[in-house]
């Protein structure tokens, strides 16, 4: 087993190897779409697998990277489709181009990024570190801190408008 996760890898967009054999890439879309500006945007997993309910064993990793959808999701057109849950649902599709790369945040966004917390950590080894990379665009980090019981060891605010935050924790 590789010694890092990245749990919901999306676009490896902070990546300086996308394929960097160290990471196993898990996210629940695959997709390769053209954005509106005419760029090709892709999800390649190596798993494809919800970060609320991973197939693997208790203490697996060393690292897990933890980059949840950060957008709220607001508009567009309804679909029935399969939810973060597996089950068969009528949900808003995001089609915006940055939904589409970051993915959306529903109703139940708590609920589910409570369960990614818990299931990160569960695949976590003792002494392992978890980074997050969170984008308070829709939701600051303080409500997304209050989701887990887990106190990070120090933070980093980055990006244009120093929104993103990266925070590392390390599992005792």
């Amino acid at each position: 087993m590789k010694p890092i996760l990245d749990a919901c890898c999306g676009g490896k967009m902070f990546y300086f190897d996308k394929s960097d054999k160290r990471v196993l890439f898990q996210d629940i879309r695959k997709i390769k779409t053209t954005l509106c500006d005419g760029r090709t945007f892709e999800v390649s997993p190596d798993v494809q697998c919800d970060f609320t309910d991973m197939p693997y064993e208790d203490g697996t990793f060393y690292m897990v990277v933890f980059d949840p959808p950060h957008l709220v999701y607001s508009r567009g057109k309804k679909s029935k489709m399969v939810d973060m849950y597996g089950s068969l649902s009528e949900r808003a599709k995001p089609t915006g181009y940055q939904q589409i790369k970051y993915g959306a945040l529903y109703s139940d966004w708590r609920d589910m990024l409570s369960k990614g917390f818990k299931e990160c950590f569960r695949v976590l080894k003792s002494g392992g570190f978890l980074i997050l990379k969170w984008n308070e665009t829709d939701v600051k980090v303080s409500e997304i801190l209050k989701l887990t019981p887990e106190k990070p060891v120090f933070g980093h605010i980055s990006g244009k408008r120093s929104n993103t935050h990266w925070i590392c924790f390390m599992k005792e």
